[in-house]
Order: C-alpha cells, then sequence, then structure tokens
C-alpha cells in the first residue's frame, strides 16, 4: 500500500475499516474465551490458599502433639517424684519434715491435674483441626478438579485461537501504521468508548449499522462518494458506504479463512 501521506480517502477509509474487520476478529477471539482466564486465576489462588492453610493447621498439629508429649513426659516426672516424697516420709524425724514433704505431694498432684488439663484441651484442639483439615482437604479436591476442568477449557480454546490471534494481532499492527496520526486517534478514542468495540461501521438501510437514526439521503451520498471521513452524528462513529463495507469484508474473509 501507498505511503501514509500519499493515501487517498478512500484508501484510508478502506485501511481504517479492514483494521476495524481485524480488531473485531481478535474481540470475537477473546470473547470466546470470556472470563476463563479470570475464573482459572481465582482458583489457581483459592487452591493455593488452601493448600497453605493445610500445610498451617498440619504443623500446627504436630506441634500440639509436641506439646502433649512433653506434658506426659512432666506428668511421668511429677509421679515420679510423688513415689520419691511418698517414700521419704517412712523416714522423717519430725512432723514439721513429714508436712514439708505431704506439701511436695500435693504440689506434685496439683501439676498432675493441670497437665491433665491441658493435655485435655490440646486432644479437644486437635480434633477440632483434624475436622477442619478433613474439610479443607474436601473442599481442595473439588476446587482442585474444577480447576483442572476449567486449565483444559482454556489450554483447548487456546490452542485453537492462539496461532491466528498472534497472526491477527500482527496483521492491526500492520494496518495501524497504514493509517495516519489524527484517524487513528479517532479510531482509538471511539472504539474504547463504545461497548462493542466498533469504531467505523457501514451504511445499513439507510441507517449506520446498529443504529436506528437515519442518515440524511445527502450525507448517505457524501458517504458514497468517499471523497471525506465522516462521522455518524448520533453514534459518533466513522461511516463507510455499504458497497465498500461489502468489499472489504469479502477481502478479510479470505484473510481470516486461513485459521
Amino acid at each position: 500500500m501507498a505511503n501514509t501521506k500519499e493515501l487517498s480517502v478512500e484508501d484510508k477509509l478502506r485501511a481504517i475499516y479492514d483494521l476495524q474487520l481485524i480488531d473485531s476478529r481478535i474481540d470475537e477471539i477473546r470473547n470466546v474465551r470470556g472470563e476463563l482466564p479470570l475464573e482459572v486465576e481465582d482458583l489457581e489462588d483459592e487452591v493455593a490458599g488452601l493448600s497453605t492453610r493445610s500445610e498451617k493447621l498440619k504443623s500446627e498439629l504436630e506441634v500440639i502433639e509436641d506439646l502433649i508429649k512433653g506434658k506426659k513426659n512432666a506428668i511421668d516426672e511429677h509421679k515420679e517424684a510423688i513415689k520419691k516424697y511418698t517414700k521419704q516420709q517412712e523416714t522423717v524425724r519430725n512432723n514439721r519434715e513429714f508436712n514439708s514433704l505431704t506439701k511436695e505431694v500435693e504440689f506434685q498432684e496439683l501439676e498432675i491435674q493441670l497437665a491433665e488439663k491441658q493435655m485435655k484441651e490440646m486432644k479437644a484442639s486437635i480434633e477440632h483441626k483434624k475436622d477442619v483439615i478433613s474439610q479443607s482437604k474436601e473442599r481442595l479436591e473439588v476446587k482442585s478438579n474444577h480447576l483442572k476442568h476449567k486449565k483444559s477449557e482454556l489450554d483447548a480454546i487456546m490452542s485453537e485461537t492462539a496461532k491466528e490471534e498472534e497472526f491477527l494481532t500482527e496483521k492491526s499492527a500492520e494496518y495501524q501504521t497504514q493509517i495516519d496520526t489524527r484517524l487513528m486517534a479517532a479510531y482509538t478514542r471511539i472504539r474504547t468508548s463504545v461497548r462493542n468495540g466498533l469504531a467505523v461501521v457501514s451504511i445499513e438501510r439507510g441507517a449506520s449499522a446498529g443504529s436506528f437514526f437515519t442518515i440524511p439521503p445527502q450525507t448517505q451520498v457524501e458517504i458514497a462518494s468517499r471523497k471525506k471521513i465522516i462521522i455518524d452524528e448520533h453514534s459518533g462513529r466513522i461511516l463507510v458506504d455499504s458497497v465498500l463495507a461489502e468489499e472489504e469484508k469479502e477481502k478479510m474473509e479470505k484473510l481470516f479463512a486461513k485459521f
């Protein structure tokens, strides 16, 4: 194609409409993926979070189990101390020594009661954490299977469309270089401001495509003459005549047919 400065208005209209057709095709490809990439990302985060939580709970279980072992050892030590003090009571020389040893035995018994109470609380905590781990494991399995399914779905779509999207993205960039800066800026501004991404539309039944506002006959003649760039006063879109649109659609369909 000729350099940008040498392009006629008709050439500019064809180039900008071709760009629109290419960009719309890219939009279609991306719409097929829809929210899948975001769903996969969210599921990956959720699976990672559940895995981290399960590992943390397992670590906490190990800590509690070690504490219980420590308490059991302490109880054994207290029991040995009780045996020792009880035996010593058999050889005391006076009541003061006997009472002192009795207090030691009572202290050791209280320590055993305290340790047993703490062990009971720890065991209850273990059971609770085991329930939470079990629930987390079930949820993790469900989410992991869901993630696997969604990733498989996304991979299938990507494998079908990746090459076409890459090719069309390169074509879009190529066509953008053939359009003068002002027109390209207008195209980008309009395209990003409309919901369906259509910045360039053709005339259909006397109105711009997708619009119910009739375009005056004189304006339709001007559009068909391809002597200047005309913007639809209602939708703000760049307008091309239906003949030019059909010619460019046919040309682009051959390009798209490669995939």
